[in-house]
Formats: C-alpha cells, sequence, structure tokens
C-alpha cells in the first residue's frame, strides 16, 4: 500500500471511516501500532494509556482488538468495562496521569460510521502536531499479525479493566451543585440519541431519558443534535410540563438544549448563555475562546464585561491547546461542543447540561426568559449553517471567486465591509457577516450566516449559493 492510497486519514477530530469500507480490524491495528510507535518515548508512557469506546456496531471489539495491539507493545492499558463518553477518556487521561486516551468512536456521524479518536496528557484533543506523528508512522505499516490475545494480556497486566462511567460519575458530582438541581424540582428530559451519554445524568438526578438503550443504528440516522433530529424532544415538552430538554450526540461531547416550551435554543445562545451564568452568577474570570465561525454575540459580550477574547481556526483541537495553556473561563465551537474552566480542556455535553439545570435551580428563571434578558441586553442574533455537496471542480472555483473578493464588492447583493481569512472567508457586511468554508476531505463546502436584529439568514445563504452556482 502506498501513500496516495492510505485509507487512513485524520481529520479536524480523529479518523473516520465507514464499517467495513476502510475502517476495517486490520485498519485499527495498524492506526494502534502507528500510535504506539509514535509515542513509545512519551514521559508517561510507563504509566500507560486508556481506551473506551461508545455504541456503535463493533465498538467494543474495535477497542479490544486496539488494546491487543498497544498491550503487545508492552504499554499498560487501562480499558473501559462498558462504553463510555469521550469526555470520560479525556478525564481518565488527566487524572490519572497516562501518557494518553483512545475513544473508538466516530461522534456524531450516521451509523454506518465507526473512529478513532486520541486525547492527550491533559484531557484535551490531540495537538495536529503529535497527530502527524501517527500519520507518518502508519505509511510503513502493511499489516499488524504479531500480537498477543487479549486473555493472554490481560493474565499479563498489560490490560486491565476500568469502571470509567463511575469514575466520570462521581466527577460530575463533585463539580456541579447537585443538591441545590435536586430541591429546585426541575422537570427535565434527557435524550442520549442512543449514544454514549445514556444512564449518566440519571445516575445522579431523576430525569426522563429517551432513547437510553443500546441500539447501534441510531435509529436509522446519525446521532447529531441539530434542530432536524430532535422533533421528538421538542414535541414531548411542548406537549408535556418540563422546565428543560438536554441532548447530547454520539459520544456526548456535544450538546443541544431545548427551553421550557419545546423550542430548539441554537448552538451559539446556548454557548452565550452559559458565558453569562459562569461570569456573572458564578463569579468565573479568564480568557474566552471561540471557534472562528461563532456568533459576534460573543464578541458583544466581551466587550461589554472586560473579557479577553481569542478567536481560533474551526476545530475543538485548537480551543484545547489554548485553555491548556491559559486560563480560559470557556472555549466553544460554533457546534455545541464547549469546554468550561475547572473541568476539561475539552468539550462535554452532559457536564455542560448539568450546568443549565444548575443555572435555571440557580437563578429561580426559566430559559426563555434568561434567553429574553439576553437579546433585551445585547440584541438579536441570527444564525445558520448550511453545507452543500458538490463537485470538486466547482468547490475549488468557488474558493477561486472568494480568492478574489475586496472590500467593497458585494455578496447576496450586500456590500462587504471587511474580510477575515482566518479559516475560510468572513464577508462582512454592515448587518452580518457570511463564512464560506471547504471540507479538506470531500467536495462539501459549508456556508455559515449571522445576521443582526432582522432575520436574514437564510435569504443571505440562498442568494450567495446562487450565486456560486452550487
Amino acid at each position: 500500500m502506498n501513500h496516495a492510497e492510505e485509507p487512513v486519514k485524520f481529520g479536524t477530530d480523529g479518523w473516520r471511516a465507514v464499517i467495513a469500507d476502510t475502517y476495517t480490524f486490520d485498519n485499527v491495528r495498524r492506526v494502534s501500532l502507528a500510535t504506539a510507535r509514535a509515542f513509545n518515548k512519551h514521559p508517561k508512557i510507563k504509566n500507560g494509556i486508556v481506551i473506551g469506546y461508545d455504541t456503535r456496531f463493533l465498538s467494543k471489539e474495535f477497542a479490544h482488538a486496539a488494546a491487543e495491539v498497544f498491550g503487545s507493545q508492552n504499554i499498560k492499558v487501562y480499558l473501559t468495562n462498558t462504553f463510555v463518553t469521550t469526555p470520560t477518556i479525556s478525564l481518565l487521561s488527566r487524572d490519572k496521569k497516562l501518557a494518553f486516551g483512545v475513544v473508538i468512536t466516530a461522534s456524531h456521524n450516521p451509523y454506518m460510521y465507526n473512529g478513532f479518536k486520541l486525547k492527550d496528557e491533559y484531557g484535551g484533543s490531540m495537538d495536529p502536531k503529535e497527530i502527524e506523528k501517527v500519520e507518518d508512522e502508519i505509511k510503513d505499516i502493511i499489516e499488524v499479525n504479531d500480537y498477543k490475545k487479549f486473555d493472554e494480556l490481560q493474565s499479563l497486566g498489560l490490560v486491565e479493566y476500568i469502571d470509567g462511567n463511575g469514575y466520570y460519575v462521581n466527577s460530575l458530582r463533585e463539580k456541579i451543585e447537585i443538591e441545590k438541581i435536586k430541591t429546585s424540582g426541575l422537570k427535565v428530559v434527557y435524550d442520549a440519541m442512543y449514544g454514549a451519554g445514556q444512564n449518566t445524568i440519571t445516575n445522579l438526578l431523576d430525569v426522563e431519558q429517551l432513547h437510553g438503550e443500546f441500539n447501534p443504528s441510531f435509529g436509522g440516522g446519525g446521532p447529531e443534535p441539530v434542530e432536524k433530529n430532535l422533533g421528538l424532544i421538542c414535541k414531548k415538552i411542548k406537549e408535556g410540563d418540563y422546565n428543560l430538554g438536554i441532548v447530547t450526540d454520539g459520544d456526548a461531547d456535544r450538546i443541544a438544549i431545548i427551553d421550557e416550551n419545546g423550542d430548539f435554543l441554537d448552538a451559539q445562545k446556548t454557548f452565550a448563555l452559559l458565558l453569562k451564568y459562569l461570569n456573572e452568577n458564578k463569579g468565573f474570570t479568564g480568557k474566552v475562546v471561540r471557534g472562528f465561525s461563532t456568533s459576534e454575540l460573543i464578541k458583544k459580550y466581551c466587550e461589554k464585561n472586560n473579557l479577553e477574547l481569542e478567536t481560533v481556526p474551526v476545530g475543538f483541537k485548537y480551543i484545547s491547546k489554548i485553555m491548556i495553556n491559559d486560563d480560559v473561563l470557556i472555549g466553544a465551537e460554533e457546534s455545541g461542543g464547549i469546554g468550561i474552566k475547572g473541568h476539561l480542556p475539552e468539550r462535554d455535553g452532559v457536564f455542560n447540561g448539568l450546568l443549565y439545570m444548575e443555572m435555571l435551580a440557580d437563578t429561580g428563571k426559566r430559559l426563555s426568559e434568561l434567553k429574553k434578558e439576553l437579546d433585551d441586553e445585547y440584541g438579536k442574533y441570527f444564525y445558520n449553517r448550511v453545507d452543500k455537496h458538490t463537485t470538486e471542480e466547482k468547490k475549488l472555483k468557488t474558493l477561486e471567486i472568494c480568492d478574489a473578493l475586496k472590500i467593497g464588492d458585494e455578496i447576496a447583493g450586500r456590500k462587504i465591509v471587511d474580510i477575515d481569512n482566518l479559516d475560510g472567508y468572513k464577508l462582512l457586511f454592515e448587518n452580518g457577516w457570511i463564512i464560506i468554508r471547504a471540507s479538506g476531505t470531500e467536495p462539501l463546502l459549508r456556508f455559515y450566516c449571522e445576521t443582526y436584529d432582522t432575520d436574514e439568514t437564510k435569504s443571505v445563504l440562498k442568494k450567495t449559493i446562487e450565486n456560486f452556482n452550487i
């Protein structure tokens, strides 16, 4: 196999591929051996690593295959005794002073995918430069046949089961005001989307759980907490007497929030309300780090409250790096991934859902009230995103046109007043902006748009996409 044909490609958050296509036991073993070789001189490698897995088809078996390869390289493996959330592996990697963590998961991808995520010793997303070491190693590994069997490695003490869920739930109990939530009488619905978050919140609090059973097909779709996938929980809250809906994705690192009226709270407001609560109610200080495609509402909040704001390219790995090195209050990306000071330099949907429960218990207000207060103080912001599959030729042509745009030109009938090319093309106009970004791995273009005061995002997106003939 030469490098040009290499089926294992790490994207913004690990390697993901279709099961039985390129996501095979052979390739999982190859990635595991490449990772073992890349980090065999890691200062903490003698302490071992941790491996966990989600609820996808064959995830447990893929995790066992990875454990066999790492164990056969004389690396001690702590393997979770059941499926766990991705933040659980981040937590164990950091708290147990291990070299790194491995999660067998494809996060929110459709059910036919699986994946391989790496978490660093600090509990954050692995730095891209470290991932490059793995990619360099894998080039020379054609296949892996020489490894000891699971039972033998267990008897040698090189593979040991660990209660990841127990550790994670105890950590949440120490960081969230559980008793305050219990006495508040809040009625909450939690949709686990058949993912690894199931039975975490219910271990701590009396909440109603949806899709909390093992179903590797996720009901036929993908466990992604976006509005179009949340009809059931929204309907349930609309028809019932509930204070809050919480949804987490397949590996429970991302979150979606539903208010007491059954209305979806977009990820930008989810980020902003947490920032406001942590800063104003809990007295948290520190830098705010946001992904390039997040709302200008965050910028406005930081300016008004004298908080330092840093904007980074899309991908939580860039946020993680800053959270590990700096005093960061909150770090968040556009898609519902949020990391909080005092917990992890990493996204955690379950933790953030519990924080929302704590926020309602602490303020005694309904979520719709808190949202209105935010709108009244900072103005209304309307956000949307459209992903368009196209041809590679049209993708490149679109980027070429974007590259030639300058201040004073028009986009969707609006005059461009500024341009920011940190990650893709952010074109600012009088009452909003649009970002055009291309996928690095497929013929896909992502269009993000926000407008202020008046909701014009859909028309701007439609006109922009039409202008590019996509």
